[in-house]
């Protein structure tokens, strides 16, 4: 591997650490449902956001909130000296892709067959501080004494 790539990969890595995120893969939800709950807690505070969620009646909504609670466990893995309350959390972005298709086929009339597709996706959830800076100081108090 070249330096540049080499050097931009640890930098990505670097990057990584500090944001805090969750993943879903292959959830047999078709994305077009995944979406319109993700676009309900988008930019949403933590706590707004799991509200919203368990007061949805759609399916997507179950998987979404312990997606969002699994976030919540990582950034707090993250800043073991900071607390969720304090650093004010919101959802920063919410992905929901593709993810494969499993096709199948129906028998339909005059010996024909339509094909069926079963889509599922894949979810991507980022967390973020609104209070970044006082995050930064307390960390950096605490790295002083």
């Amino acid at each position: 591997m070249g330096s540049r790539k080499h050097n931009s990969a640890e930098r990505r890595k670097e990057e990584k650490k500090s944001i805090a995120f969750a993943r879903l893969g292959n959830v047999p939800t078709s994305p077009r449902k995944m979406r319109l709950v993700a676009d309900l807690i988008r930019g949403e505070d933590v706590d707004k956001a799991l509200y919203i969620l368990k007061t949805c009646p759609k399916e997507p909504a179950i998987r979404l909130r312990k997606l969002l609670m699994s976030a919540m466990s990582n950034w707090q893995l993250k800043n073991e000296r900071v607390r969720i309350e304090d650093s004010q959390l919101y959802v920063k972005t919410i992905q929901v892709d593709s993810g494969r298709i499993l096709k199948r086929i129906k028998p339909a009339a005059q010996g024909r067959a339509h094909r069926i597709r079963k889509r599922s996706n894949h979810v991507t959830l980022v967390l973020g501080s609104r209070n970044e800076n006082i995050n930064l100081e307390e960390e950096n108090q605490e790295t002083k004494e």
